[in-house]
């Protein structure tokens, strides 16, 4: 049976290249930026941190451009998955040409970064 232990949430920001893999993956870093988990290994026994489960949804404009490993590489650790669905905001911002910028479009996506472990 699977137990959580920790839900985390995080917001991350393209403002310059309209790319929703860098509005996701900065959203997964946000979330997890400020957290350790030492009840893993007090709590709950693990002995490898790749023994958790970590499951990661992901709500950003454009859902279908997101890069999957590349959001997932954000996590040091664990057996990982990513949902990814619509969601998250468009801002307008300014299009800058030497940034590459195709639209004035800013992406904003938001996460939360699940923490499960196996139980008996």
């Amino acid at each position: 049976m699977r137990r959580r232990l920790v839900i985390e949430m995080g917001m991350g920001v393209d403002q310059h290249g309209q790319d929703p893999t860098v509005a996701a993956a900065r959203a997964v870093r946000n979330a997890i930026a400020h957290n350790a988990l030492p009840g893993v290994w007090e709590v709950a026994g693990l002995e490898d941190p790749n023994q958790m489960i970590v499951e990661v949804q992901v709500a950003v404009p454009y859902p279908e451009r997101v890069r999957e490993p590349e959001v997932l590489a954000v996590l040091p650790f664990g057996r990982k998955t990513l949902a990814v669905e619509s969601g998250g905001m468009i801002a307008q911002g300014r299009a800058i040409a030497s940034l590459n910028d195709s639209s004035d479009e800013m992406l904003v996506a938001v996460a939360a970064v699940t923490v499960l472990i196996e139980m008996d």
